[in-house]
């Protein structure tokens, strides 16, 4: 379905018209939620090479050159179209670096669109870690980060999928849904049964220490 927002629209046609700073407008408003989901799937080789900023201005340039064709058939919403190119954008950078490495099936997962750059656990554990500030939190972090890895890697790639997306990209269920290729009751009965297992990963990898801050109560449907 195309964006309902009526300032959206106003955007759209304006961009239609030729309007090149209601395109950079419009482009900005996403660029946090771009910025994210580039940030959980750059490959941590990568990190030092490229900055998430890269990524999002090689997007942009492609968003330009292929806004005409999108607004001809907006049959999903606009944003879902930005991540979409964006994605597109950093698994060509992958393989541009990495070349054949990037060339495992395990390292991308089929979407609705085809195969995109999959969330990895090792990003994943980071962002569940990365609210642990204190010094004696900090002192174990490796450790953490490792076990917790360990305990990702026992979930299945559509479920990490849903924890990122649902909770750090945080897309809304509907949007989630249109992703991954599935119903939205399919998305929101994934996400609980995700959360409910990744609580328990953390509870095992992690005795004795509450994190509250770091995941939604997990009847969560928002």
């Amino acid at each position: 379905m195309p964006d309902s927002s009526d300032d959206t629209k106003e955007l759209l046609c304006r961009i239609g018209q030729g309007d090149q700073r209601a395109l950079g407008a419009l482009f900005n408003r996403h660029r946090a939620r771009l910025r994210r989901m580039v940030e959980l799937r750059m490959h941590r080789k990568l990190h030092g090479r490229l900055d998430p900023s890269d990524v999002l201005q090689e997007a942009y340039f492609w968003v330009s050159r292929s806004v005409a064709d999108y607004l001809r058939n907006p049959n999903i919403p606009f944003y879902l179209w930005l991540r979409f190119i964006t994605a597109r954008r950093l698994q060509h950078l992958h393989r541009h670096h990495l070349g054949t490495k990037m060339r495992d099936a395990g390292m991308e997962i089929s979407l609705q669109r085809g195969a995109l750059p999959q969330v990895s656990s090792a990003s994943l554990a980071a962002q569940l870690l990365g609210r642990l500030s204190t010094p004696s939190h900090a002192a174990m972090r490796a450790e953490l980060q490792l076990r917790v890895q360990e305990g990702l890697n026992r979930m299945t790639p559509l479920d990490r999928e849903i924890i990122a997306l649902r909770h750090f990209e945080q897309v809304s269920n509907s949007e989630a849904a249109q992703i991954l290729g599935i119903t939205e009751a399919g998305a929101s009965n994934r996400f609980i049964r995700a959360l409910k297992r990744l609580k328990q990963i953390l509870t095992d990898v992690t005795p004795g220490m509450t994190l509250p801050e770091v995941l939604p109560p997990t009847d969560s449907t928002p």
